[in-house]
């Protein structure tokens, strides 16, 4: 069944803050093999005119990927998500994120399609700091596959 067009251009509630810190950031560099030292080095951050250390750039994922599951948990809009599968991400950024920042992620439905049988669902969610300040864009984009005929 594909899913509702309606929903297109729908927003959902910002999440709640997101506090990042320095140990996260730490610990995701180690997990992706980046050893960029405004990663792990203050002083070297901030040589670079960083206030802290930043992120890398696919950090934000793990914000903005649990920010989509309110996209995805809403069961008026009927996505299966046992048939969904990862498609593709983008990031456009204002500033890198940082230690201290307390993110929120506003997710918004920005297209519904239908290939092949399968629905593609692109999801927007917009990063904003605790002072307002709009950090980051990132786009999900999820594909639920198409029910095997029996």
């Amino acid at each position: 069944m594909a899913l509702d067009q309606s929903f297109v251009g729908g927003a959902y509630p910002p999440t709640e803050p997101y506090e990042v810190g320095r140990e996260k950031i730490r610990e995701f560099a180690e997990a992706v093999g980046d050893a960029n030292p405004a990663y792990t080095d203050t002083e070297a951050a901030r040589a670079l005119g960083h206030p802290d250390v930043i992120a890398p750039p696919t950090f934000v994922f793990a914000i903005t990927f649990k920010a989509a599951g309110q996209v995805v948990a809403d069961p008026r809009l009927g996505l299966d998500y046992s048939r969904v599968v990862h498609g593709d991400q983008k990031f456009a950024y204002k500033r890198p994120v940082r230690a201290g920042d307390r993110l929120t992620v506003t997710s918004t439905i920005e297209t519904i399609r239908t290939m092949a049988g399968n629905d593609i669902l692109d999801i927007r969610g917009e990063v904003h700091d605790q002072d307002g300040e709009h950090v980051v864009t990132a786009w999900t984009k999820l594909v639920a596959r198409a029910a095997e005929e029996a």
